[in-house]
């Protein structure tokens, strides 16, 4: 983890090792990524924007655990499922998913796997 993503989790010092996990994961199973650090996300790429983590909160504050982090992706569908805290259509068959992670078990092979095809997806944009 970069001086950058520290940084960005000041005053979330709960949240870093879901970070850590996610960032590991995404590093291991998809090829040519890059990292970017924003103000108010860290921004993974392929060729375009396929997925980043945030503090968005997709539900309502008191809803939040204490430490969480949102995973947010797209894909070119919605995908139906409970752990999609929020699902919104910004242009026509692009699909924004927005998942809030507070265990590192939550980073398992059904996320990996949105996230997969989402890098799949930015890919052939």
């Amino acid at each position: 983890m970069t001086e950058d993503a520290l940084f960005f989790f000041e005053g979330h010092a709960g949240a870093v090792p879901l970070y850590a996990a996610f960032e590991k994961r995404v590093a291991e199973e998809i090829t040519d990524v890059r990292i970017r650090v924003l103000r108010s996300q860290i921004s993974f790429y392929n060729r375009y924007l396929f997925a980043c983590v945030s503090f968005v909160r997709p539900c309502r504050k008191r809803e939040m655990p204490p430490a969480y982090i949102t995973v947010t992706f797209g894909l070119n569908r919605r995908e139906d499922s409970p752990r999609i805290a929020a699902a919104t259509e910004p242009y026509p068959d692009r699909w924004t998913h927005h998942v809030v992670i507070s265990e590192p078990e939550e980073i398992d092979h059904c996320l990996m796997a949105w996230i997969k095809e989402a890098a799949e997806f930015s890919a052939r944009k």
